[in-house]
């Protein structure tokens, strides 16, 4: 072979092997950059999903501060009795608003983590809620109460435990704040131990706190409209409620706008 050719044949190699090294330069530039956008969009893609961006342990210590309850503060938290084993929670949709949900929880133990049972819509009074409330406001007051007493126009359900007083004197006359009727209102109550006397019939009309503050602030059957400070349910809600709470669990319920 001449020199021509065999000098022709090595710049050929050259050539091809300069192709060869770019087109492979060229490859590994895409899968890097391929790799860092993928690994952008993942880590864009993980902040996105994200709800909670605080180290795991301080949202352990908040899960462990509420108990497994939701819509409420450590500090309502805080106020339940450690004793009690039976919790009905209101949640109210807003602080001025007369629309809330009601759920009961349990927990096996004092101190135990609370467990949902069950829940129900709810209608409380129809401007909201106030931690200072006062007579004719119509607001339902906000904080934790305990339940011992219970009575209603009905025998009382099959189950119940609570102290029962069953009185043709549980008649709701009249309209309701919106005008509709209030009839089968007060068909079953549980007395909400706000200014008054626990072991007394829910009707019992004494003020310990004085009357300012208003009273006679009941969880009863719910008349389709916001009540003057009540909580109202439906009639099986009440039913299922006389029938679960339990005195020996030391029930308490704990009401006021979402977040108190």
């Amino acid at each position: 072979m001449s020199k021509r050719l065999r000098a022709g044949s090595l710049r050929s190699r050259t050539v091809k092997r300069a192709g060869a090294g770019a087109a492979l330069g060229l490859l590994a530039c895409t899968a890097a950059w391929v790799h860092a956008v993928d690994g952008a969009s993942g880590a864009t893609e993980a902040r996105t999903h994200r709800s909670d961006d605080r180290p795991p342990v301080a949202q352990a210590r908040e899960r462990n501060a509420l108990q497994g309850l939701s819509g409420v503060s450590e500090r309502t938290v805080a106020r339940i009795p450690a004793e009690s084993r039976q919790l009905v929670l209101v949640t109210g949709h807003g602080r001025s608003s007369s629309h809330a949900t009601a759920a009961l929880y349990t927990r096996p133990a004092p101190g135990a983590d609370w467990v949902l049972a069950e829940s129900w819509p709810a209608r409380n009074g129809a401007n909201g809620w106030s931690a200072d409330r006062r007579y004719g406001d119509l607001t339902s007051p906000e904080g934790v109460f305990s339940l011992s007493d219970a009575g209603g126009l009905l025998p009382k359900p099959p189950g119940t435990r609570l102290p029962y007083d069953h009185s043709r004197a549980f008649v709701a006359s009249g309209h309701g704040v919106e005008g509709e009727s209030l009839e089968g209102s007060f068909d079953y109550v549980i007395a909400i131990d706000f200014n008054r006397r626990r072991g007394m019939s829910p009707l019992d009309p004494v003020k310990p706190e004085g009357r300012a503050k208003g009273g006679n602030i009941w969880l009863h059957v719910d008349h389709d409209g916001p009540s003057q400070g009540c909580v109202g349910i439906s009639k099986e809600a009440m039913a299922r409620l006389l029938a679960v709470l339990d005195p020996a669990a030391k029930p308490v319920i704990a009401m006021g706008p979402r977040g108190f």
